[in-house]
């Protein structure tokens, strides 16, 4: 269970009224404070719309995308944690969000719970060091594997590059996961961007591409 979090302020922004309002509930519930707004414009037009702990984004939302508010939160330097809530075709966009800075990405639909704790985690980031250590445990099909995830790939894809079955793919993510004790997708990337080793991977990849 998530504990209180009293005085933290959550700017939720969705472009769906029912969604805005569900997750300012959801927030609110937990002990935070929540301001909502229906575009990443009237975020940023309103007065005291970069005055957050943290940021709920929607990936997808007319005149600017939360990718692209992001990357305008970051030009102002603005460095509140922020969650961006994607649809599943918008994995390879939350990938580059979090390559960007963001703490984390959910994908729709999810539990309540989930969006609350990877809220609290976010906000304690600051104080916590990068996770290091797990990956160097994988194989090299393993790190060729999470690269192209990484990279925002879906596993039929990662397939289909490698040259080798999508359930052959799948026993390797779920070997992937249990070995670096990722509880979801969004934190693998993490890890692995915390560990910066997919350039490495990339380098040998040739060298194993007879592998499996």
């Amino acid at each position: 269970m998530v504990e209180s979090s009293e005085g933290q302020c959550v700017h939720i922004v969705d472009d769906d009224d029912a969604v805005r309002e569900s997750l300012a509930a959801l927030v609110e519930a937990a002990g935070f404070l929540s301001k909502t707004y229906p575009s990443a414009v009237e975020l940023l037009n309103s007065p005291g719309g970069l005055a957050a702990d943290g940021f709920v984004v929607d990936i997808r939302m007319p005149e600017m995308n939360g990718l692209e508010l992001q990357q305008e939160l970051n030009r102002r330097g603005i460095r509140a944690p922020l969650i961006i809530i994607t649809g599943h075709a918008d994995v390879s966009l939350a990938v580059q969000a979090m390559k960007a800075g963001a703490s984390d990405f959910i994908e729709k639909p999810f539990e309540g719970e989930r969006l609350l704790t990877s809220l609290k985690e976010a906000l304690e980031q600051r104080s916590r060091r990068p996770r290091k250590g797990p990956l160097p445990t994988l194989t090299g099909r393993e790190r060729e594997i999470v690269d192209r995830l990484v990279a925002g790939l879906t596993n039929k894809e990662v397939a289909r590059e490698l040259g080798i079955s999508y359930r052959t793919v799948e026993v390797h993510r779920a070997r992937i996961m249990d070995k670096t004790q990722a509880r979801s997708f969004s934190e693998l990337v993490r890890l692995a961007l915390d560990t910066d080793f997919t350039s490495e991977a990339r380098a040998t990849s040739s060298s194993l591409s007879a592998a499996i």
